[in-house]
């Protein structure tokens, strides 16, 4: 396709800088927000690069802020639709291949730790499931609260049930989120390197995770009693050992 007009700014995927920009003339506006978002003029080239190894998202919104910043004093950009796409996710021998999709999938997100090596840039992945317009964790709360409240529409005992056992759910929800962000800070602070005889991520075996009382013993304790059962009985000392209290931490707010 040939473009009737030439952009001020286009991007694209080039095969070994991967994403790039081009400008139309040397106009010192073009050259300072390009700088501003991590570009740098390559002059054999004769285009703008990211430092190598940048990672896909990284690339992606500085691609996104800086056509954003670009159109806001009317430039005209052009981009590339290659450019969402994430790189291939490794795998170890015999493991089924994930796909990655393009955009913030959690799996293309996922897909970037493979290239990863410092503690602050797994923070700054971790940052963008967090972050304040894309907040993975918000939004599956915020799904939940609203299918609790289609239970509560049916008017039955059984509809009141569900949906206060979908309460406690985010509400667990919500802790996460909180445990995630101290993750995240904690991470942002790190001044660690995986070292460079390090094995491939893909090759190093996932532990298997604390076995956890499920949250339906929590969301039944929280229930009141129904119409039709019989009141509720006292609870064994065995039985409230083994069934956590609800987190304490404060629902957010979106």
């Amino acid at each position: 396709m040939k473009l009737q007009l030439e952009p001020d700014v286009a991007f694209g995927v080039h095969p070994e800088f991967s994403v790039v920009a081009a400008v139309s003339d040397d106009h010192p506006f073009l050259d300072e927000v390009l700088r501003k978002h991590h570009f740098r003029h390559n002059s054999t080239l004769d285009l703008y690069t990211l430092a190598d190894g940048t990672p896909h998202s990284t690339a992606v919104r500085a691609v996104a802020r800086a056509s954003r910043e670009f159109q806001d004093v009317g430039l005209s950009v052009a981009a590339d639709p290659r450019i969402m796409l994430p790189p291939p996710i490794p795998t170890s021998d015999g493991a089924s291949v994930r796909q990655a999709l393009p955009g913030q999938s959690l799996t293309a997100l996922t897909g970037e730790l493979h290239e990863l090596r410092r503690s602050a840039d797994v923070a700054d992945v971790l940052e963008q499931i967090l972050d304040e317009h894309h907040d993975v964790v918000g939004d599956l709360e915020e799904f939940i609260d609203t299918a609790a409240a289609w239970c509560d529409r049916l008017g039955t005992a059984n509809g009141r049930e569900l949906g206060q056992h979908l309460r406690t759910i985010a509400h667990h929800v919500a802790f996460l989120g909180d445990q995630l962000v101290t993750a995240q800070l904690d991470l942002a602070v790190m001044p660690d390197v995986t070292p460079e005889g390090a094995p491939p991520l893909a090759d190093v075996p996932l532990l298997p995770r604390y076995e956890l009382p499920s949250v339906t013993h929590t969301a039944r304790a929280a229930l009141a009693s129904s119409p039709n059962r019989p009141a509720a009985q006292s609870t064994s000392p065995d039985e409230a050992a083994r069934s956590p209290a609800a987190p304490s931490s404060p629902r957010r707010t979106r």
